[in-house]
């Protein structure tokens, strides 16, 4: 039996968000805690996020900004969702983040059925949510798509079929989003841990072993770079 890994390295023609645009269109964004310091950005503004987001696009003339995936993150100091009291904070970035405009569809990575959606609505959080579930050569694993719009929950049920490439959703604007810049945060998952809507996409220092492994590199599957 294959393991997840190679399960998703397997896996071609895979898109997210934006069918029409390549991947030759995109461009990356750090946005470790050592980069937004330096360059003062914004983190608490999402307007100013967003046009500080556009003009990376513009001045790489691309189309789509992305990365994240295992960056140390100073974006979630303005929120309790990610520093609760006596607890370790967690600003590890366990997603990969997809920067366009909102209203950009949002695409089924693979063939599956809706696990579960919810909207997330604290500051900080991931707003609209959902998450799919795949069978695929003896394996069982999920992707969570964060940061829509809400119309993008009408219609939805529970083991609802979808199909790859499918549109599902769309993105959201700021403050619906959870108040960021419009973005979708894609994650895959190996075991939910009886969560439903939601699973964390920000760990702490402490948990990264556990969540480096449960939440595999979603550029395996996407193939971006």
């Amino acid at each position: 039996m294959k393991t997840l890994t190679e399960v998703l390295q397997k896996q071609t023609n895979i898109k997210v968000i934006a069918p029409e645009v390549t991947y030759q269109d995109y461009v990356a964004l750090d946005l470790s805690a050592p980069t937004t310091d330096l360059l003062n950005l914004p983190l608490t503004d999402a307007q100013a996020f967003e046009d500080f987001v556009e003009n990376h696009l513009d001045k790489s003339n691309a189309k789509v900004a992305f990365g994240g995936y295992l960056e140390q993150r100073n974006l979630y100091q303005r929120s309790t969702v990610f520093k609760a009291v006596n607890v370790e904070e967690r600003n590890i970035h366990i997603g990969l983040d997809l920067w366009i405009k909102a209203g950009t569809p949002v695409l089924a990575a693979l063939d599956g059925v809706v696990h579960s959606f919810q909207n997330n609505t604290a500051l900080g959080d991931y707003g609209p949510t959902i998450i799919l579930e795949h069978h695929i050569e003896g394996e069982t694993f999920y992707t969570l798509y964060g940061h829509l719009n809400l119309e993008s929950l009408d219609g939805k049920t529970v083991g609802q079929k979808v199909s790859k490439g499918s549109i599902i959703a769309r993105l959201g604007a700021a403050p619906t989003n959870g108040d960021y810049a419009p973005h979708l945060h894609f994650q895959i998952i190996k075991d939910l841990q009886g969560k439903r809507g939601d699973y964390p996409g920000v760990c702490s220092k402490n948990e990264l072993e556990f969540y480096k492994t449960n939440c595999p590199d979603p550029n395996l599957l996407l193939k971006i770079t």
